[in-house]
């Protein structure tokens, strides 16, 4: 007989259990990074301080030291990595609180955080890496930090948005529609918002032309990676946290106990 709960778990306790699967999930990216990533950054810094080196002595470029070494830089990487993750997973649960609450979904086993996961790694993650790539220390202009940053988190913006469309398409076309039209419709809210997105965004083409083009795009790769061992990682940890509260939830429920 299947579980059942027809009462919402607390709030306090759905955002423990996102901010606990941020966490782990956090650190296994943390791991992932330094394993998939660490070398390819040792890689593009060696270049610039090739780069650096090579200049003129006239220039009357002083190149100071990094304030933080990079040693202090890889632990920090765990760190970043896990409080980042556990943000993550607070927001994650949020969102999964007010949805389940508006719609009464207390016996999902979790899905609609497998869901909320997926739908986050699609629009904050994929969509601005596609038009955005991360690159490696070496490659970017300083003088575009600013102009970079603001639009990549506008691209965020707008990948949540586009998630957020095809979301509205999907239930649009109604419940009685085959699932091949509801996904057809989804995919067109999503499409249409992320290709308008990618035409009106600016570009940035600061990859100098003498970078390896092998590192350039392990890096990304990598980094890439990271973002999908987090997401993936806070779903299906949310997701089996979430159940197992269900269960528990559901046996203390039953008459006798």
């Amino acid at each position: 007989m299947p579980l059942t709960a027809t009462t919402a778990p607390p709030f306090v306790t759905v955002l423990v259990r996102g901010l606990l699967a941020g966490l782990i999930a956090g650190l296994l990216a943390g791991t992932f990074a330094y394993v998939a990533g660490e070398p390819h950054v040792e890689a593009a810094i060696a270049i610039e301080e090739a780069a650096a080196h090579a200049e003129p002595a006239a220039g009357g470029h002083d190149h100071e030291d990094a304030l933080v070494s990079r040693t202090g830089q890889r632990g920090g990487l765990f760190l970043a990595t896990g409080l980042f993750g556990a943000a993550m997973g607070g927001l994650l649960a949020t969102a999964y609180a007010l949805l389940s609450r508006r719609r009464r979904i207390y016996d999902d086993d979790g899905r609609a955080g497998l869901l909320l996961a997926g739908a986050a790694l699609l629009g904050a993650v994929i969509v601005p890496f596609l038009k955005y790539p991360a690159n490696p220390p070496a490659v970017g202009d300083p003088a575009t930090f600013n102009q970079r940053t603001v639009t990549y988190l506008l691209m965020v913006v707008l990948g949540l948005v586009a998630v957020w469309s095809g979301s509205l398409g999907y239930r649009a076309v109604g419940d009685a529609a085959p699932t091949w039209q509801r996904a057809a419709a989804a995919a067109a809210g999503f499409l249409l918002v992320t290709v308008v997105a990618y035409v009106v965004m600016p570009s940035f083409q600061e990859v100098p032309d003498d970078f390896p083009a092998t590192l350039l795009w392990d890096f990304r790769l990598a980094s890439l990676g990271t973002q999908v061992v987090l997401w993936t990682g806070i779903g299906l940890l949310f997701a089996a946290l979430m159940h197992h509260d269900r269960r528990r939830r559901a046996a203390a429920a039953l008459p006798g106990t």
